[in-house]
């Protein structure tokens, strides 16, 4: 790690000095570049539009492709990006004065989809498959205008698992949130370089380096979201088996098709006896 005063970079320059902190600083820069190796992030000149909620997970992606690019290891341009999406309540100057006094290159731009969403959900329905969907047309859009070649979010390890048993339980689909994918306009990546980073890395990292968190419940929207069901059932699968979960993640690399009962992934008819 560039750890010498004259090298450290302003994201890290209030970091603990602590062996803990170090193996877990080290443990998410590794398992992002993991990541990013495996699914095969980086292309030539690329231009990555890194979004940040002011959340714990986003800080952390920052901070972890900020290493990497400052080590040499992430040969990409970086433009950090914060979507005010009117929300009331949202601290608007929290971000670009922090992104300033780090000295990352940033873009702020608002746009008011809450009262849209507020006007067009029904009342006593949750807003976020409108919310995001208004949220990633914003985003793309933005990545466009900036010459980016990809949009890069912050979800990690434990959202994957949650989406997969989100589809697996409400959506009757294996499925879950791809690592890497190309828009359905053809023109953007979508990357999550924090695929294998587990959440509660995450949340001690933003909170040891006591980046300023924005809450992500200022809408009001989010009792009873059937995710915070899935997270509590994963959060007692591992109180009781402790290592359930990267197991389970695990699963969703190692499948066999064979085993399963899709015949579009598979030629059960034309299985033959040798």
């Amino acid at each position: 790690m560039l750890d010498q005063p004259k090298d450290i970079h302003a994201l890290f320059k209030d970091a603990p000095g602590t062996t803990e902190f170090k193996k877990l600083r080290k443990r998410i820069v590794r398992e992002t570049r993991q990541a990013i190796d495996d699914f095969g992030m980086v292309e030539r000149d690329a231009k990555w539009l890194v979004c940040l909620s002011g959340g714990k997970d986003s800080y952390t992606l920052l901070a972890a492709l900020t290493e990497l690019q400052w080590r040499g290891l992430l040969p990409v341009e970086i433009l950090a990006c914060n979507l005010d999406q009117g929300q009331p309540g949202f601290p608007a100057t929290v971000l670009p004065e922090f992104l300033d006094a780090m000295g990352v290159p940033h873009r702020i731009e608002y746009q008011d989809t809450y009262s849209i969403v507020v006007d067009k959900v029904p009342a006593g329905r949750t807003y976020c498959a409108l919310c995001s969907r208004l949220r990633r047309g914003n985003l793309y859009r933005i990545a466009r205008e900036e010459g980016c070649t990809a949009v890069v979010l912050g979800h990690h390890r434990d959202d994957i698992l949650e989406t997969f048993f989100l589809n697996l339980f409400h959506g009757s689909r294996l499925a879950t949130m791809p690592p890497k994918l190309v828009n359905e306009e053809g023109d953007l990546f979508v990357y999550r370089p924090l695929a294998y980073v587990a959440e509660a890395d995450c949340e001690k990292f933003a909170r040891d380096l006591n980046y300023p968190i924005i809450p992500c419940d200022l809408c009001g929207s989010q009792d009873g979201l059937q995710r915070q069901n899935i997270k509590n059932l994963l959060n007692d699968w591992e109180a009781k088996s402790p290592g359930r979960r990267q197991k389970m993640f695990r699963a969703l690399m190692n499948t066999r098709p064979s085993h399963l009962l899709d015949p579009k992934l598979f030629d059960f008819q034309g299985l033959k006896l040798d």
